[in-house]
């Protein structure tokens, strides 16, 4: 299976879509990301797994330019916390909002429109995830608001500072908690705040998710390559032990050590490939 996977990326783009070293233009940086994916849409004799995942791609772009035409982009924001679903989806965004000739520079001012996000920081975060959030935020030209508190809370809190916005993309698949019976558009729950949640990724499977990621060479958190699938604070999420490598493959270097004596190794996030082996590294 890691042979098949390893095949699926090697035809992909050999350079980074994007680097922390080179802060692009907004406009070119979404034109870049567009003719990415639209070259992607383009290939053929692919396998099966790239073929769906093209597929879902062409679904979760209709979504997003659906959205653009209900909403202003005022009235938009995205939840966003570094992980790799929020990730594709910020990635879809961008490449819609070229096709919709919405990332071009006001005439007016000769400003870029404003990618508003909202992160909900999880108790006692990764610092590795803190970086990746701060370090894609100057790469994509994100405006992101921060909240270190519950999530219900943090979207009161949110909508408050920002009562333009009517609706936010949220990452969210059909295999996460409470994700089962969602749909492309819904309002929020009675007793939450009131905001129209847009899921463009809910039917895209866990292996799609990194397929995406891996074939298109998106950078992402570097805690998937150590075995994290499913990332929340610090007290409650661990490598995945699905992912555990067995003693006798081991070797010498390990993935870390605790009082001198070596750590469990494991393989990195995208070799899972059940759906319902993600959260297995999450203590809630």
């Amino acid at each position: 299976m890691t042979a098949k996977i390893e095949e699926d990326v090697a035809h992909g783009p050999a350079e980074p879509l994007v680097s922390d070293s080179e802060q692009l233009p907004f406009p070119v940086l979404c034109g870049k990301i567009h003719d990415r994916i639209a070259a992607f849409l383009e290939e053929k004799d692919m396998s099966p797994k790239l073929k769906q995942v093209q597929e879902q791609t062409r679904i979760s772009l209709g979504v997003i330019e659906e959205a653009l035409d209900r909403y202003s982009l005022p009235e938009l924001s995205l939840a966003y916390n570094g992980g790799k679903d929020c990730l594709v989806l910020l990635i879809l965004y961008l490449c819609a909002l070229h096709t919709k000739g919405c990332s071009r520079a006001a005439p007016d001012t000769n400003e870029h429109p404003a990618i508003q996000c909202v992160y909900i920081q999880a108790p006692d975060p990764f610092a590795e995830v803190e970086e990746f959030v701060a370090s894609s935020t100057r790469t994509y030209s994100l405006s992101l608001l921060e909240y270190a508190k519950p999530m219900k809370a943090a979207f009161a809190d949110y909508l408050h500072d920002t009562p333009q916005v009517k609706a936010i993309f949220v990452g969210t698949r059909r295999t996460d908690p409470h994700g089962e019976h969602l749909t492309h558009f819904d309002r929020t729950d009675h007793g939450w705040p009131d905001f129209m949640r847009i899921h463009p990724v809910i039917d895209w499977h866990y292996v799609e998710i990194w397929t995406f990621i891996r074939h298109l060479n998106i950078p992402y958190c570097i805690l998937y390559d150590r075995g994290y699938t499913s990332l929340g604070g610090t007290r409650d999420t661990h490598p995945n032990p699905a992912l555990r490598k067995p003693l006798s493959t081991q070797g010498n270097v390990p993935n870390g050590t605790a009082n001198g004596t070596t750590t469990p190794k494991f393989r990195p996030a995208y070799e899972l490939i059940d759906d319902y082996e993600e959260r297995l590294g999450r203590d809630k």
